[in-house]
């Protein structure tokens, strides 16, 4: 079957006459329409053919709504369930919602009101395709160990995996371009591991990290007598690699000269140990990083442009952390439990949850695992509190408060909140940092910050801090 512009719909309706009437109703708005008189009708129907809708009048014979719905849903999980009610039924149409529908519509009804229904419905459909078709990207990659896994199915991170997926198998080059800490090597771990070379290795060099003559040593390998220091002949990282992986980090910091020898490479294989006359043939499958933008590089003369579109081949884009928050949760649970420190894996305090969640990230994801490393060493009893994250997580909220909106007006009303939390916990320093939603080390911050210690009349007695 054809599948139409809009959406397959399924109309479930005992009322033969409403039941037409909606089929074709819809059927000329754009949507391919099927009827049902009954649900164990619309249920045999659903066997045999896929929908993306279904729209159930509630009250039916037999089976009502709410029942055909379940056993819909155990069909097909993805499927998205509309039902029609009368007034006197709306309290029973909202508990179909809590069991499973997605709306309900209230009779009698005119196209204009069901159609938008029906639009979010399509687009509740589409988002949960797209999961389904990412937890299969994710069920098919393989990876060296839980702890090199890729978290997240924001729509940023499905990109990514997608990629991933289409570009491993290849032994196509691939940039992977982002900034410090979003995960670049887990990336290329992930290509190298889900190709046709995982049994060979994978080889890394950050360009970075080496002055330019050692660079070209490690890659290509040296003569006995080649310089200084040469005692014997040493093979090279992509000699190393011979079959697998050449992963090349910070590539736009590599030298010029590097650069045409790296080109090399990559069009026809071929190099040479530093000090050699003999030429030797690579069988490696490149894959660059950069956080830099190359085309400003390229532009300056400071990167070949033959050598960027040789590495531009296949080019995979990480977002930020802070573009793809909702996958921090899952990044949180992750690092805790194959970063974990101590005989079991520590919580998180909802009050530490909401400042991770809050926070910029300027250093990405590595930051993220850091600093959870250091608050499960400083956790008590298990559990992450807002005393155990950096002091600068906080100092950076309470200045970007101060730089929106009027600083003056901004700085007085944090000063009133904070002498009133004292003033209402009588100088509990613990349970006024509770009230006010902040760490304890914030606090102190703050009213030293504001120099609350110097006014007595404003600072209440402190003798009940803990």
């Amino acid at each position: 079957m054809p599948k139409s512009k809009k959406g397959r719909l399924l109309i479930v309706d005992d009322e033969l006459e409403l039941k037409n009437a909606l089929c074709e109703t819809l059927a000329d708005a754009g949507y391919e329409t099927t009827g049902a008189s009954s649900g164990m009708e619309g249920l045999e129907i659903l066997k045999k053919r896929d929908f993306d809708l279904i729209l159930s009048d509630l009250m039916m014979p037999g089976m009502d709504g709410i029942q055909m719905l379940r056993k819909a849903l155990e069909i097909d999980p993805q499927i998205v369930g509309i039902i029609m009610t009368g007034q006197g039924t709306i309290p029973t149409a909202v508990e179909a919602m809590k069991t499973g529908a997605f709306d309900y519509v209230l009779k009698p009804f005119n196209l204009q009101t069901m159609l938008p229904i029906l639009e979010r419905g399509m687009e509740l459909r589409r988002l949960r395709s797209e999961n389904m078709r990412l937890r299969e990207y994710l069920d098919r990659l393989s990876y060296e160990s839980p702890r090199y896994s890729m978290i997240g199915s924001s729509p940023a991170m499905q990109r990514v995996i997608r990629m991933i997926e289409k570009v491993a198998p290849t032994d196509a080059t691939v940039l992977i371009r982002g900034a410090s800490g979003t995960g670049k090597e887990l990336v290329a771990r992930a290509v190298h591991h889900n190709s046709q070379r995982r049994h060979r290795p994978m080889v890394t060099i950050n360009c970075a990290a080496l002055q330019e003559s050692l660079l070209e040593s490690e890659l290509f390998g040296h003569e006995k007598g080649a310089f200084t220091g040469a005692v014997q002949t040493k093979p090279g990282l992509i000699e190393v690699a011979e079959g697998g992986t050449l992963f090349i980090d910070e590539v736009a910091e590599m030298a010029p000269g590097l650069q045409a020898k790296l080109l090399r490479v990559l069009e026809d294989g071929h190099y040479r140990r530093v000090g050699s006359t003999r030429e030797s043939h690579a069988d490696v499958r490149v894959i660059a990083a950069t956080n830099k933008p190359l085309e400003e590089a390229q532009k300056e003369g400071r990167f070949r442009e033959d050598l960027f579109f040789r590495l531009n081949v296949v080019t995979i884009e990480l977002p930020l952390l802070r573009e793809r928050r909702e996958d921090i949760p899952d990044l949180v649970h992750h690092f805790l439990t194959t970063r974990q420190i101590g005989r079991k894996p520590c919580q998180v305090h909802p009050d530490a949850m909401k400042a991770i969640l809050n926070y910029s990230w300027p250093g990405n994801v590595r930051e993220l695992a850091n600093v959870l490393e250091r608050a499960q060493i400083l956790a008590e009893d298990y559990l992450i509190t807002t005393d155990d994250l950096p002091e600068t997580m906080f100092t950076q909220e309470t200045e970007s408060h101060v730089e929106s909106g009027s600083p003056l007006n901004l700085a007085n009303q944090e000063r009133r909140a904070v002498v009133e939390a004292l003033r209402q916990t009588k100088g509990n320093k613990v349970h006024a940092a509770r009230l006010l939603g902040i760490s304890r080390r914030a606090l102190y911050r703050l009213i030293a910050h504001y120099r609350l210690d110097e006014n007595h009349s404003e600072n209440p007695p402190s003798s009940n801090e803990s």
